[in-house]
């Protein structure tokens, strides 16, 4: 079904639509802490990144400890968040589609450990991965620890991997380790930003992934 050895995903606007759930948590943070109002937009775009990166990014002109405890008030509100964010539509098919034929599947996340592993035990989808990594163990987005781990735990070579996700910071970081970059729209990032960083394509949901994939191996 692919050219690829390796593919890995994104999570966050990628296979699970918690835009607007991440959204909503960091806004409470704000609230709960006082602190200047940001619109949607604004907070949207640092989906993808680590927490403290995205604080910093969200207050820069703040300090450590603003930082510290934006980050503590939006982990703590997430975490104890109630609201079942469902995966997108073909999510869980195209996983097991791709796991059930020879090729690995990873995830590089924005995510906490703590995070993902919680959405990998709700949603069953853990066992689909060959390897996970998150933002609090390696470098944030778009630095390429995450894929350069990737690819040196399954010994696939960059050529040969793709990373797809719904923002600039998934695609910068295929860059940067030299792997292939899939833009996913339904996510956080639009279409204007994804094409800015040069992906192999720009699909607009996970049905067009599995088509695109699927194109893509025939040619080769």
């Amino acid at each position: 079904m692919s050219q690829y050895q390796l593919i890995i995903f994104d999570w966050d606007g990628t296979l699970m639509d918690s835009t607007g759930h991440i959204v909503n948590c960091m806004r409470q943070a704000i609230t709960r802490l006082e602190l200047a109002p940001l619109a949607d937009h604004e907070i949207s775009h640092i989906i993808g990144l680590g927490l403290h990166e995205a604080v910093q990014t969200l207050y820069p002109s703040g300090n450590d400890a603003l930082w510290t405890s934006l980050a503590d008030c939006y982990r703590q509100t997430w975490l104890s968040s109630p609201e079942e964010t469902p995966l997108f539509e073909n999510a869980r098919e195209l996983l097991t589609t791709l796991a059930e034929q020879d090729i690995f599947l990873g995830v590089a996340t924005g995510k906490s450990r703590r995070g993902l592993d919680k959405v990998l035990k709700a949603t069953g989808l853990g066992d689909h991965f060959i390897a996970t990594r998150c933002a609090d163990e390696c470098h944030s987005k778009p630095h390429p620890q995450m894929l350069m781990e990737l690819m040196d735990y399954t010994g696939i070579t960059a050529d040969k991997a793709i990373m797809i996700g719904d923002t600039e910071f998934d695609l910068m970081m295929a860059r940067n380790a030299g792997a292939h970059g899939l833009g996913i729209t339904h996510g956080a990032h639009d279409e204007a930003k994804l094409s800015a960083c040069s992906p192999q394509a720009i699909v607009h949901d996970l049905y067009q992934v599995e088509k695109w994939l699927r194109r893509t191996a025939k040619q080769f």
